[in-house]
């Protein structure tokens, strides 16, 4: 099935900028890498279960949570408590946006081999627009979105180090999106995505 880039002339952003901004450079290069390495290092990793097709399979990528509250209110482990780290690009974050995020998903992918399948994410507090903010750290992976209800509308978008994307507004509604594996050899990558949560 034919991608199309999201940017027609490596500016122009084609969905609307009510349901997504992305920032190239928004984290310099060596902090970038600083925080990678960091992250890499001292991160206590784990591999979560997911039920696909009934059946219970390990996610094809390593995670933790960070924040205020467990990421759902089911959820019985404690959440992972804020580093100076993390508080210093979460107040970045906030600052650019205007959003206050209380938790923070950090997803590891160790090769080409990790990924994560279509999804959209709910909404995190009832009643609330899901907003999402993104850093990418270290390896460029592809972000594709696909149309919910036109699944060949599909665009994908380079995520490179140190890069902002924003999804706001209704995008959860009508599009979602995944990293898709890669036969191309590749590097680790650290994704952290702020989040509200109830």
């Amino acid at each position: 099935m034919e991608q199309f880039k999201l940017f027609e002339d490596g500016e122009h952003l084609l969905l609307p900028e009510h349901l997504m901004e992305y920032r190239p450079g928004f984290f310099g290069k060596m902090e970038s890498e600083r925080y990678l390495k960091f992250f890499l290092e001292t991160v206590s990793w784990q591999q979560t279960k997911v039920m696909m097709y009934d059946k219970e399979v390990l996610t094809p990528r390593l995670c933790a949570w960070f924040g205020d509250r467990p990421i759902r209110q089911d959820d019985v482990r404690p959440p992972i408590p804020w580093t100076d780290e993390l508080r210093a690009i979460k107040m970045k974050v906030e600052e650019h946006t205007g959003i206050i995020f209380n938790g923070v998903l950090l997803n590891y992918y160790r090769d080409g081999s990790d990924s994560v399948a279509w999804h959209s994410d709910k909404d995190t507090i009832t009643g609330l627009k899901t907003e999402i903010a993104s850093v990418s750290l270290g390896q460029p992976r592809n972000f594709d979105f696909r149309n919910k209800d036109h699944h060949r509308q599909q665009y994908s978008l380079e995520l490179g180090n140190g890069s902002l994307l924003l999804m706001k507004g209704d995008l959860q509604k009508f599009w979602e999106h995944r990293i898709a594996k890669s036969a191309k050899p590749m590097k680790a990558r650290i994704n952290l995505t702020f989040r509200k949560v109830a």
